[in-house]
């Protein structure tokens, strides 16, 4: 199915069904996707195994330029942005400079767009580095992937790209002590002859499990919404993503669930 790269380094604004009024930011190339998981519902498409040539990754300050620049345009047509998102075209906690634009990009929130969030969306494969694990203290949405309880399903799922220690990621989210949202994707379907459902009793109790040792203060529940990379994976209904998330509330977590 038809998948798509974000080809700029800001874009946006755009209406988030997670975060509202989003502008987002993609620090990794415009023109490939660079990725420490190769997800087979990602609508940026698979992950390369090799690349043609050498992946480009955006500086520091053009980043810096390209949404002060964004944020004063929006200011003077009387635009606000509910959050500034790192997103993108890939993992953007994989940028060496990436603690350094969290830096740069609260000085600019804060003095261009103040009501506004910062949320970083990340897959929770970089957490191990200080730096990366220092930065998303500081943002106000530190949103982290947890698909499943089982490393099976993660790897059918998530396809990890290098060594995936599903333990470690857990003690790294609970390090966090509580200043982080937990984002899950749920979908049933095949992938290369295996059958995929991160949504059957036993995925969810183990899940729920996970969410009790984190203790995150937010779970976004959610399922594919736009083109995936392969076409047997099925959307999951509303009213199943709603028992998912009844029983997150009954566990005594906020959630939010997006159809």
């Amino acid at each position: 199915m038809a998948t798509f790269l974000f080809d700029e380094i800001i874009f946006g604004p755009v209406q988030s069904r997670r975060l509202g009024v989003s502008l987002g930011i993609n620090l990794l190339p415009v023109n490939v996707k660079v990725c420490s998981f190769d997800c087979i519902y990602c609508e940026c498409g698979f992950t390369p195994k090799k690349y043609k040539e050498k992946a480009i990754l955006p500086t520091r300050q053009e980043v810096k330029q390209k949404l002060e620049e964004k944020l004063q345009k929006m200011a003077a047509d009387g635009q606000k942005p509910d959050v500034i998102t790192f997103a993108g075209n890939g993992e953007p906690t994989l940028h060496p400079e990436f603690a350094e634009i969290i830096n740069d990009t609260i000085e600019l929130r804060n003095q261009l767009a103040p009501k506004a969030r910062i949320a970083v969306l990340s897959n929770a494969t970089m957490l191990h580095k200080p730096t990366v694990f220092n930065a998303l203290l500081k943002v106000e949405d530190n949103i982290q992937k947890l698909d499943s309880a089982f490393e099976e399903t993660i790897e059918l799922l998530d396809c990890p790209r290098g060594n995936f220690n599903l333990q470690k990621v857990v003690e790294q989210l609970k390090s966090f002590n509580g200043k982080v949202t937990i984002q899950t994707l749920f979908v049933k379907g095949e992938f290369k002859g295996n059958t995929i459902d991160n949504t059957t009793e036993k995925e969810i109790s183990a899940w729920l499990v996970l969410l009790q040792k984190i203790q995150p203060k937010q779970v976004m529940i959610y399922t594919i919404a736009r083109d995936t990379p392969i076409d047997t994976l099925e959307k999951i209904p509303a009213e199943k993503l709603d028992a998912i998330a009844a029983k997150v509330e009954n566990a005594g977590f906020k959630v939010q669930v997006s159809y």
